[in-house]
């Protein structure tokens, strides 16, 4: 008869010390862990060249990388808009985004409908590197999310953004 997992903790009632996870939650989630890190850590192969040097010519992280792909989504986003999107302070963002502004991948713009606002925008050139980094690193999830029904991705979506939670919390 397999472990049952024990109820969802959250990093206010987590114990001090980590426990061993139940042979359930080993044999169905945390034992692909190992396979799905093996794939991010293969992100910067996957980089055009060029994308590649900048990032390590300027220092740029996966957080910065992060940023980027927000701004995929959007023609241009707020700070604010941003990190709400990504579930970080307003202070760690602009932080980034200023880091891209130097590197020369975003723009930073006043927002005509609001001149108290600045919208952030990838340079054309960078968007384009993005388009085709975003499209071959999501390739996977995709197809795995369109085996899904409606409900597993709600689910599986809200499972990621709690991991990503927790792992911004993690040991802090």
């Amino acid at each position: 008869m397999p472990d049952k997992p024990l109820p969802a903790e959250s990093a206010t009632d987590r114990p001090s010390a980590p426990r061993v996870p139940s042979r359930a939650e080993i044999t169905e989630v945390i034992g692909f862990m190992p396979l799905i890190a093996t794939f991010f850590e293969k992100a910067r192969a996957d980089m055009p060249a060029e994308h590649n040097e900048s990032f390590l010519a300027h220092r740029l992280t996966s957080r910065h990388g992060a940023v980027c792909v927000q701004l995929v989504a959007e023609d241009s986003s707020s700070v604010g808009e941003l990190a709400g999107r990504m579930g970080l302070a307003l202070s760690t963002v602009s932080e980034l985004v200023s880091d891209l502004d130097r590197a020369g991948w975003v723009t930073r713009q006043p927002d005509p409908a609001n001149r108290r606002r600045t919208l952030v925008a990838l340079q054309p050139k960078w968007r384009e590197h993005m388009e085709t980094f975003l499209a071959r690193r999501a390739e996977p999830l995709l197809a795995a999310m369109a085996t899904l029904t409606a409900e597993q991705r709600a689910g599986f979506a809200a499972g990621l953004r709690a991991w990503a939670h927790e792992i911004r919390n993690w040991r802090d």
